[in-house]
């Protein structure tokens, strides 16, 4: 086992940022004369800083250089065309010895390949479907569970919540366990008669699991905006002459319209960039756009690193055209909560 160790400037950089911080603290608290509120939120801004806004940089930063720190948009012509490195690689002179031969950049396995497009367009498709099921499943779980004439309605809250509180991972290997060859849903498949079926290592597997554990995330924050609806209003509908099904269409549905974009975003983004599912229920069969990251990142050569990092960083434009369709629609953040 490797014994990784913190460089000595490491220490310094910690050391001259927590005496900075301490320093910031008693400024604050001598120009204010004692503690106020949102000093207590300084240790969130802190984290957030170092955590989220740095990584978020670097990333920006690697994407629009080369490993040896140059400015270069070659990283997202990758993205384009996951050959182009390859091709840029070749000496010019080689290359052309190779076409002048009558060889072709198909038969050099330098043709454009875009995979990368490819593997988005697919991970996007999967992401679409994955949302699509979980508001179909979950809004009407979300509407009983709202129902105040349900006695059961706080007993379902709590059986959803409660596989929350497993490890994302534990949850996905126990997919894995009840749908290999001779777990429980081929066994009871088996007793009926129908046979031992190949549940594991392909597409269904990985859409079947990806619902499983973000359910979840579309049901509460639709719940959360049906149980803050003011029931008064849909007895209004019913007494002016409104059936249910009427009643829903024009005043419960139009109400919970901001629990269900907040459930869509927090479902799709996720389901967009998800990895683990398609490793243990696809079998490495079916590779999403998280897969291409990890490969680039976990790769020996540096170059792919920042062709990783741009990868990423179409994600996060992706990730914040959400959060901005999010915020139009739902500028209160009505629908955000999970409970």
């Amino acid at each position: 086992m490797t014994n990784f160790k913190v460089p000595v400037w490491g220490y310094w950089i910690m050391g001259i940022g927590l005496l900075a911080f301490l320093a910031l603290l008693v400024i604050y608290i001598r120009k204010n004369r004692g503690f106020k509120r949102p000093i207590f939120a300084s240790p969130y801004v802190l984290w957030l800083v170092v955590f989220t806004v740095i990584p978020c940089l670097l990333v920006a930063y690697f994407s629009f250089t080369d490993p040896a720190g140059n400015f270069t948009l070659d990283n997202f012509k990758n993205f384009w065309d996951s050959s182009y490195n390859a091709r840029k690689a070749m000496n010019q002179e080689e290359l052309q010895m190779y076409l002048d031969m009558g060889l072709t950049l198909e038969d050099l396995g330098m043709a454009r390949n875009s995979i990368n497009i490819d593997t988005l367009v697919f991970s996007l498709w999967m992401a679409f479907l994955c949302t699509a099921f979980c508001l179909l499943l979950g809004y009407p779980a979300a509407h009983i569970m709202a129902d105040r004439e349900f006695r059961l309605g706080s007993t379902l809250v709590i059986l959803f919540i409660v596989p929350m509180w497993m490890n994302f991972l534990l949850r996905t290997i126990a997919m894995m366990s009840l749908m290999e060859d001779y777990g429980l849903i081929n066994t009871v498949l088996e007793w009926l008669g129908f046979g031992q079926q190949k549940l594991l290592n392909n597409v269904t597997a990985v859409q079947v699991g990806m619902v499983y554990n973000f359910l979840p995330f579309m049901v509460f924050p639709i719940y959360n905006v049906l149980n803050k609806m003011d029931y008064k209003l849909s007895e209004a509908a019913m007494d002016l002459g409104c059936n249910k099904w009427k009643t829903f269409y024009k005043v419960t549905l139009p109400l919970s319209l901001p629990g269900v974009v907040s459930g869509i975003t927090m479902v799709f983004m996720p389901a967009v960039t998800t990895f683990y599912i398609s490793r243990l229920l696809g079998g490495g069969k079916v590779q999403l756009f998280g897969d291409l990251i990890e490969a680039k990142f976990l790769s020996t050569s540096l170059n792919e690193w920042n062709v990783g990092s741009a990868l990423s960083l179409v994600m996060m434009i992706l990730i914040l055209v959400s959060l901005g369709l999010l915020r139009k629609v739902d500028p209160e953040g009505e629908g955000g909560g999970i409970v």
